[in-house]
């Protein structure tokens, strides 16, 4: 296959092997996942390969990105990745066009450096959406920057929330305070947070009703 299509972002190459050592210990062997925000396609190809019992649905607000999704899947050779579809978080039908999802369909829902370039309300969407789609027991995996109270934010963020916030002022790293908020307004609760690589953090989000 021809890798024109294929785009490529070294973040997602240096990430994506320290979030699948998390996924791999959290997600039993078989289950059902749902990535917002698919992008290149990078973290789809190298999750499901390495989830042979999952089956994983890549989507995301641009169509554009179809092509270089599938074309890392291909790479792999990886057949339980299902063709990628749009979808709007901030639409309340979940994907954006096709068939809708049913309720409580996926074990996972990941998602990975979208709350920061995307406008809050994105935030309310995704926890909204997520809350209607997991299953119970399911998880919401979210990846990125992140602010804390009471927790020094590295230089490099700092500067990062700066450049965002100058392309455009809807955009910005999130307090995980203002998102948890958010969360809890749509009936889920911070189950983990683990700290990554290059000041990143992956959060593990839950049913607060059925994770007492």
């Amino acid at each position: 296959m021809s890798t024109a299509s294929l785009q490529h972002s070294p973040a997602a190459e240096r990430n994506q092997g320290p979030i699948l050592a998390h996924l791999l210990a959290l997600l039993p062997r078989i289950g059902a996942a749902l990535e917002i925000a698919s992008g290149t396609g990078q973290h789809a190809a190298h999750f499901a390969a390495a989830l042979p019992g999952w089956t994983w649905q890549p989507t995301d607000q641009h169509a554009t990105h179809f092509g270089s999704i599938t074309g890392w899947v291909a790479q792999t050779g990886a057949r339980n990745v299902r063709a990628p579809q749009r979808l709007d978080v901030l639409h309340d039908r979940w994907p954006s066009e096709g068939t809708a999802f049913g309720a409580a369909s996926f074990d996972l829902i990941y998602c990975a450096n979208m709350l920061h370039i995307a406008p809050w309300a994105c935030c309310t969407g995704l926890m909204q959406g997520a809350a209607q789609h997991l299953a119970p027991g399911g998880y919401l995996v979210t990846y990125g920057p992140y602010l804390e109270d009471g927790v020094p934010t590295a230089p490099g963020n700092l500067s990062f929330d700066a450049s965002l916030r100058a392309q455009d002022a809807s955009w910005g790293i999130r307090r995980i305070e203002d998102v948890a908020a958010v969360a809890a307004q749509a009936g889920l609760q911070l189950a983990a947070r683990h700290a990554m690589p290059a000041n990143n953090l992956l959060l593990v989000w839950t049913h607060a009703a059925r994770n007492p």
